[in-house]
């Protein structure tokens, strides 16, 4: 039956107006990206299939592309809406980072970055430049692909950190097989960077490595 059919208070949009997200189950938060069902399927029976056939919200989100298209009353636009809703909770998340107080909560950081870190299929290196009061000032992807001597560049890391007016900096980076344990190349790097930054008085604090469910802080591991 299509939802347009469902008496008021049931229906997902109506729902969420009267009694907010946190009343929503997840087939039905999902049913609101998708915008309307398929033949003989409402939206909310394709959220409910997705996740019986993937299991969890973060498969689907973070699913082969392919698979979630060919997913039959999908396709290409309903996935792009799915992506944009988790691109938009991730740039949440950062906004409530960059506009908070001094970064003091090491937790808070490490749950930020893995956020915005564990589900990339692909290697990232990335920065967060600080002002001298452990401020965030600007949060930075650049580097892309395996993280190693070759492919990341001290001096355009303390280009950067230069350009924010930085006076300290939190290094990170994912690692897609989900094990976050830092390899040989991680500490030659961490190494590196640390001497390039020193050279302009800014400290490296940390080079926090994401896996799929756990962050290790090179700091507290006394490799920074």
């Amino acid at each position: 039956m299509s939802i347009k059919k469902w008496p008021a208070e049931d229906r997902p949009r109506e729902k969420l107006l009267r009694l907010g997200p946190q009343a929503l189950s997840e087939a039905e938060l999902i049913a609101i990206f998708l915008g309307s069902g398929s033949r003989g399927n409402s939206a909310v029976d394709l959220g409910r299939n997705l996740l019986t056939q993937l299991g969890s919200v973060r498969a689907i989100l973070t699913a082969d592309p392919s698979k979630i298209i060919a997913f039959h009353g999908i396709g290409p636009a309903r996935y792009v809406a799915l992506q944009a809703a988790l691109e938009l909770a991730r740039r949440h998340f950062q906004e409530l980072m960059q506009c908070g107080d001094a970064l003091t909560n090491p937790k808070a950081t490490r749950e930020f970055l893995r956020v915005r870190l564990r589900d990339l299929q692909h290697e990232v290196f990335c920065c967060l430049f600080l002002d001298n009061r452990h401020r965030i000032l600007g949060f930075e992807e650049l580097f892309r692909g395996t993280i190693d001597g070759a492919s990341v560049h001290p001096r355009e890391v303390v280009k950067r950190a230069l350009s924010q007016n930085a006076a300290a900096v939190i290094l990170a980076h994912n690692h897609p097989s989900g094990v976050a344990e830092p390899s040989h190349a991680d500490e030659l790097i961490t190494r590196r960077l640390k001497d390039a930054l020193a050279l302009v008085d800014i400290r490296l604090l940390d080079h926090i490595v994401v896996g799929d469910g756990q962050c290790v802080s090179m700091a507290e591991r006394g490799m920074v």
